[in-house]
Parts: structure tokens; C-alpha cells; sequence
């Protein structure tokens, strides 16, 4: 067996007092996600991402199939708290996660609850807020904060639960460009820095683009899976499930309809760039 920290065989899920027949929101979902990864999980409203990152928790429970956290079944009631202590979450509104009015104190509150000892909450705290650049706001309300600010709290609140894994259902959905880039580099920098298994459920295509691994979905199905590089090139595939691709990869798609020859795998705006340099220079290599 490898180092899957999450895995589902099969899993398929329906929600209990839908009008007969249930429509499946997922239909056998097999997925491993490797210890100390970095995977996002795209696809466009009603696609399952969210339904799914909550079955990676145990906040819902599989209506087949199943899930394994640490190869350990969701379904064993007696183990919520281990499969919760291993698998910590982010939501969109990160107001829902906040329940002190002193940043510090709600950072706190999880593993107060774990029964951690006071010395071993306080070392958690500090080292959780520094991890997500907000230590110099410690002592302030929370509620003072901007949105971005108010997410990376609570992505601290789950560090401090020293969870191996942390899954992000959508946390930059509410923020504004601002917010969002302060997410996703606090993001990184606890996968990279700390090795933190990262699971970022998202529709934006950026966002995805930074992952290590990409898992695309439609209609409650795995219908991509891969490098972001690699998924992004399929570009007529993810347009026909309703997905677009980064701005970079469309404008080099739209070039190769028109028959020039330009690479689909430059994602980024710099590599982008290249490749229009290239090709405008005749090919020759420079920087721009």
C-alpha cells in the first residue's frame, strides 16, 4: 500500500430526501491522495468538489463505496476523532469558523477542546499565526479584520490542531484579488515549508494552475487527473464539461487554431510570454 493519507474506492453519494430516483451527486469517485501533496480539486457548481471534501473528514458519510482517512473507514463512528484530528477543513465564509472575539483566543479553541495542555496550546497558537503571517494581529477582534485576513485566521485555527492534512472548500470564493493571493500563498508556503497534505477545492482556474496535481470533475465524476500542465492542454475536453482554462493556455489554444505553432503547456504569464517572444522573434531564444 502506498502513502495515501486519503482514498476513495468507488464512492458514490446521494442526498437523503431527494425526490426518487436520488440523483448521484458523486458516482464512483476513486481517488488517493498522497501524504505531503498538493492537489486541487476543479470543476464548476453541482460538479460534486464540495460534496466530495466533505466526505474527506467524515462530515458526510458515504451512501456507497467508501473513504479511507489514514486507512482508516470514515464509517467507524468510534474513530470521528481521529479521522477529524488527521483531516482538519476550511470553509468559503471564514465568519463560520471564527467563535472568539480575540483572534488569539479563537485560534485556541480547537485544541482547548482536544483537551491539548495550556503550554502546549500557547507554542500551537503563536507558531499556527506565524505560519499564516497574522501573529502581529494576535490580540486583535477578528471581526476588524479584512476577509482575507479573517480566512488565513482560520486556516490557523485548524493548523493548531496539527492536522497532517487540511482540505479548503472554496476559502478565496468570497474574497477579493487582494484576499485571495494572501490565501493561496499561505497555502503553499504550509505545504512547501511544513509539508502539510493540501487539498484546495476551487473554480478558478488559477488557483488550480499552482497545484502539483489536478483533479477535474463533471456530474459527480473524476474526468481529469494529472499535472495542471497536462490537464490545461485538453483544452476542448474541459470546454465540453463547462470548464474554461487559464488566460494563458486559451490565448495559445486560440494561436494553434489559427495554425501557429506555440506550446499549450506555458502556464504562466512569464512562460507565456516566452513563447510569443519566440514566436514573433522566428523562434530565436531570448528574454523578453
Amino acid at each position: 500500500m502506498n502513502d495515501a493519507i486519503i482514498k476513495t474506492q468507488q464512492l458514490r453519494f446521494s442526498y437523503a430526501g431527494a425526490e426518487p430516483p436520488a440523483p448521484m451527486v458523486l458516482d464512483g469517485v476513486d481517488l488517493e491522495i498522497e501524504a505531503g501533496s498538493f492537489v486541487a480539486v476543479l470543476g464548476h457548481n453541482g460538479s460534486g468538489k464540495s460534496t466530495l471534501a466533505k466526505h474527506m473528514n467524515a462530515i458526510l458519510l458515504p451512501s456507497g463505496g467508501a473513504v479511507y482517512v489514514d486507512g482508516v473507514d470514515t464509517r467507524e463512528e468510534e474513530r470521528l476523532l481521529d479521522i477529524r484530528s488527521t483531516v482538519g477543513m476550511v470553509f468559503q465564509n471564514p465568519d463560520n469558523q471564527i467563535v472568539a472575539n480575540v483572534v488569539e483566543e479563537d485560534v485556541a479553541f480547537a485544541p482547548e477542546n482536544l483537551g491539548v495542555p495550556p503550554a502546549e496550546i500557547r507554542r500551537r497558537v503563536d507558531a499556527a499565526l506565524k505560519q499564516v503571517g497574522m501573529y502581529q494581529y494576535r490580540e486583535h477582534a477578528p471581526h476588524l479584520l479584512s476577509g482575507g485576513q479573517k480566512q488565513r485566521v482560520a486556516i490557523a485555527g485548524v493548523i493548531a490542531m496539527a492536522p497532517r492534512c487540511i482540505v479548503l472548500d472554496e476559502p478565496t470564493a468570497m474574497l477579493d484579488p487582494i484576499g485571495r493571493g494572501e490565501v493561496l500563498r499561505t497555502i503553499k508556503q504550509l505545504n512547501r515549508a511544513s509539508g502539510v497534505t493540501v487539498v484546495l477545492i476551487t473554480h478558478h482556474m488559477d488557483e488550480a494552475a499552482q497545484a502539483d496535481r489536478l483533479v477535474v470533475m463533471s456530474k459527480g465524476k473524476v474526468v481529469a487527473d494529472g499535472p495542471p500542465r497536462e490537464v490545461f492542454q485538453r483544452v476542448e475536453e474541459l470546454k465540453s464539461v463547462g470548464l474554461t482554462v487559464p488566460e494563458t493556455t486559451e490565448l495559445l489554444w486560440q494561436l494553434r487554431q489559427e495554425g501557429l505553432d506555440v506550446p499549450l503547456d506555458a502556464l504562466s504569464d512569464e512562460e507565456c510570454a516566452q513563447a510569443l517572444y519566440r514566436l514573433l522573434s522566428g523562434g530565436k531564444e531570448g528574454e523578453l
